[in-house]
Order: C-alpha cells, then sequence, then structure tokens
C-alpha cells in the first residue's frame, strides 16, 4: 500500500489555516497564550526554560508572551515548587476561567463542524491527531538532540 505522507502534509498545512484557534474573535486570547496557557494547565507551572524546551523557542520570544500573559491576568510568577531558583509560570483564576471557557467554545465548534460523523470516525480521528503530535515532539526532540 502506498504511504500518503504528502497528502497528510497537505490536509495537515490546510488544518493549520483553518484551526478553531486562530479564528476566534474577541476571546483575548492570542494563539500563543492560549498555547502556552493550555501547556501549563497540563504539565503545570513553568519556567521560561521548560517552556523553551517544549515549544522550541527562545528565551526573549517567551519572555514576550508570558509578559503579555501575566499583564492580562491570566498567568503569574511563583517560587519554583520544588525548591529551584528559577521562578515559575503559574495560571491565575482568571487565566483558568478563561482558558476553560475559550476552550469550551473551541470544543463546541469542533463539535458542529464533526457533526454529521459518527462518534466511532470523530475517536478515531482524535486518536490519530493525538498519535501524529506525538510523533512530531518526538521527532522535534531527536532532530533537537543532533
Amino acid at each position: 500500500m502506498k504511504r500518503r505522507t504528502a497528502d497528510i502534509e497537505y490536509e495537515q498545512t490546510l488544518l493549520s489555516r483553518y484551526t478553531i484557534a486562530q479564528h476566534r474573535n474577541g476571546d483575548g486570547l492570542d494563539r500563543s497564550v492560549y498555547l502556552l496557557m493550555s501547556r501549563i494547565e497540563v504539565e503545570g507551572p513553568m519556567s521560561i526554560g521548560e517552556m523553551s524546551t517544549v515549544f522550541l523557542l527562545d528565551a526573549s520570544t517567551l519572555q514576550r508572551q508570558t509578559t503579555t500573559a501575566v499583564r492580562d491576568g491570566f498567568l503569574e510568577r511563583i517560587l519554583d515548587p520544588a525548591g529551584s531558583v528559577a521562578r515559575k509560570f503559574a495560571l491565575t483564576n482568571l487565566g483558568e476561567a478563561r482558558l476553560k471557557e475559550v476552550r469550551e467554545s473551541s470544543v463546541s465548534a469542533i463539535d458542529r463542524i464533526t457533526s454529521d460523523w459518527p462518534a466511532e470516525e470523530v475517536n478515531k480521528f482524535a486518536e490519530l491527531l493525538h498519535k501524529f503530535n506525538e510523533s512530531i515532539e518526538d521527532y522535534r526532540e531527536q532532530r533537537g538532540s543532533k
């Protein structure tokens, strides 16, 4: 069977263009801040260094993004719970509430977009997207270590 990797590349390009997160209006969350907040929600407080490793972004870019999120009240600087000297960023109550609100809006849009799909297809698509994202992170880590 032929591997349709060129089709995946094309569809991934379209997906990144059409993504719900990029077409939100007036929710007060820029895409980069939404991604930071989502990762912090899953992994817990993170330092600039940890975010740099995860997102493969330089510290100055992350400083700008976290400064915006702190100014808007979505993130706060805290002492590292593990006792390290580095400060970490954590979600504020406002950040948690806004992230939940924005995510619910995005999930609702995806529910509408896939409303005529059988549940099995939605579930399979979710599994494959998760697998694809994990493979991308593995690939990036391998490239970063070379």
